[in-house]
């Protein structure tokens, strides 16, 4: 299954797989919207499945958020686990 991305404003919902083959497109869309707004919010509820590329392109992309003093919300089930990878990689 592929990524749909549909966005309303700073708001992203993610619907599908997120996966290697679409992370690169993730974080393109994402770094626009970084540029536009001070705050981006990914809903991550309808996702299906998350592996390591996506986990890092979105690691990568709240930290690019935090250098810019701008911020990333994730809302949505299992968004526990991702905070919990980001604050591990972001406090090293």
């Amino acid at each position: 299954m592929s990524l749909i991305i549909n966005t309303a404003k700073n708001n992203y919902q993610l619907i599908g797989e997120l996966t290697k083959t679409n992370a690169k497109d993730l974080e393109k869309v994402l770094n626009k919207g970084l540029k536009k707004f001070n705050k981006v919010v990914i809903n991550i509820e309808e996702v299906s499945a998350i592996d390591r590329h996506g986990v890092n392109i979105i690691t990568k992309v709240h930290q690019a958020a935090l250098n810019s003093n701008k911020s990333i919300a994730i809302i949505g089930y299992g968004c526990k686990d991702l905070y919990n990878h980001i604050n591990t990689n972001t406090a090293a």
